[in-house]
């Protein structure tokens, strides 16, 4: 993860937080160091000592694991246009409780991020009620313009989302799936051409390119009703992600575009995506947990509450991207934190809401699939690292050294989790993650080395800040 062990600095007089005893999660590796900070940022690991600087408050954390905040770069939080379901507020206690420190929000609410002055109104809402850090993704429609982009990213925006075969009605200035509608207040969906002819205005601006890898011809050439599990399986077939990711790979690699493939579902997928990287392709991609720990024999105890798109697949499917994480092929996990109110997601299997919760769950079980596979701090990687890289935050967050942002969590590696409804702080209580056991349990949260989260429990209110690519 890094060059070098991080010097052991002598410790800082303006030390106002000391989290002492614990077992750091640091770029080289796990170390027995104390944790220095002071106004909000981390000055010093030093060697464990029981004498501390006047004044500042020690933390106890001897037995426990001392992390790097998460950072989610695939949420939903739904707000504005769909509070029912979630706001910034109930998403970011989610976080928190979870240890994700940081979330990253995708355009697709109401109304769509195409401008820089939506999402600095956006901004605005998140930050009236942002409990922990969070960053914008802007949308590319197919009118979308270049200087549409560079207003965008001049406002701050993570990157570009692009939504393959998803419409965007003029009306309620909302993303829509809308497969073969002729309704006139649709907006048609990006396409390929789309892509073509903006990738010139991302390569320049040097944010990434993200998109939904599910190509809509074959979408649309496998629609069927929905009555079992295996007719969801059937209508959205890995290979619309394996042709989205070549035929996405092939444009951006023209431009030197950096693109980003969002929740990578399958091996097909995945083969198209190591054919473009042998070839030099400068793509990354993301996985998320359910299709880690899930597979479609779940279906019969998880139902609709595992209803995602893309789908949760095989056990073939899980396993190849299992491999892929634990190799470093997918860099990222993420959640696709995508809720709907359990009203919506208990409707039969064609008409539930696609999408699932996953913000809260995503750090412990991130550490659970890392200590399955034999070290435990390959998670730090996966959620925290690598995740800094992609947003451009890599010298801010995403590790414990001196000179970033003191986003910590303090794990109990003793101590269990089992993720039940009654423990989410999201709206939806009921998710494709239900059940699962993680061996560690999260004990406090630290954003900018604020208390946020102890024991379950919220600390203070909003304090959250708007992240930008340095």
């Amino acid at each position: 993860m890094g060059h070098g062990r991080e010097p052991l600095v002598p410790f800082h007089p303006l030390t106002e937080l000391v989290i002492a005893g614990g077992t750091v999660g640091t770029a080289d590796g796990p170390r027995q160091v104390d944790v220095h900070v002071s106004d909000g940022v981390i000055t010093a690991l030093e060697e464990h000592s029981t004498r501390h600087p006047a004044g500042s408050r020690v933390v106890d954390a001897i037995g426990m694991y001392v992390l790097p905040g998460a950072i989610d770069v695939h949420v939903h939080g739904r707000d504005p246009g769909f509070p029912e379901k979630e706001d910034f507020g109930t998403l970011t206690l989610a976080a928190a409780a979870g240890g994700v420190t940081t979330v990253v929000d995708m355009p697709n609410t109401i109304p769509g991020v195409d401008s820089g002055g939506v999402l600095e109104s956006k901004a605005a809402l998140a930050h009236s009620k942002a409990r922990v850090d969070f960053g914008l993704w802007g949308l590319i429609r197919s009118s979308s313009t270049a200087d549409q982009l560079e207003s965008l990213a001049q406002a701050g925006a993570t990157g570009f989302k692009a939504y393959l075969g998803y419409a965007f009605s003029r009306s309620r200035r909302q993303v829509m799936y809308a497969p073969d509608s002729d309704d006139p207040d649709l907006e048609s969906p990006p396409d390929y051409g789309t892509l073509l002819r903006l990738a010139p205005a991302v390569a320049a601006l040097g944010l990434p390119l993200v998109i939904h890898a599910e190509d809509p011809g074959i979408l649309a050439a496998f629609r069927r009703p929905l009555e079992s599990y295996a007719d969801v399986l059937a209508s959205r077939p890995p290979e619309a992600e394996a042709v989205a990711i070549a035929a996405a790979a092939a444009i951006a690699d023209s431009f030197g575009a950096r693109l980003h493939i969002a929740h990578l579902s399958s091996s097909l997928g995945l083969r198209a995506a190591e054919v473009a990287m042998r070839d030099g392709s400068t793509l990354s991609l993301e996985t998320c947990p359910q299709y880690l720990w899930r597979s479609d024999a779940d279906f019969a105890q998880l139902g609709t509450s595992m209803k995602v798109y893309p789908p949760v697949r095989t056990a073939v499917d899980r396993q190849a991207l299992i491999e892929a994480v634990d190799q470093g092929v997918i860099r990222i996990v993420a959640t696709d934190h995508a809720p709907h109110s359990d009203a919506e997601k208990a409707r039969p299997l064609e008409d539930a809401a696609a999408g699932s919760p996953g913000v809260q769950t995503l750090y412990l079980s991130s550490l659970e699939l890392a200590k399955r596979l034999g070290d435990v701090w390959k998670a730090l990687k996966w959620v925290a690292e690598a995740p800094a890289v992609l947003i451009g935050l890599q010298e801010s967050k995403g590790r414990i050294s001196p000179g970033f942002d003191a986003d910590l969590a303090i794990v109990d590696p003793r101590r269990g989790t089992v993720f039940r409804p009654a423990l989410m702080r999201s709206r939806q209580k009921h998710g494709a993650m239900e059940g699962l056991e993680s061996s560690f349990s999260i004990v406090e949260v630290y954003v900018r080395g604020r208390l946020v989260v102890k024991k379950g429990r919220a600390v203070g209110g909003p304090i959250g800040r708007m992240v930008k690519p340095s």
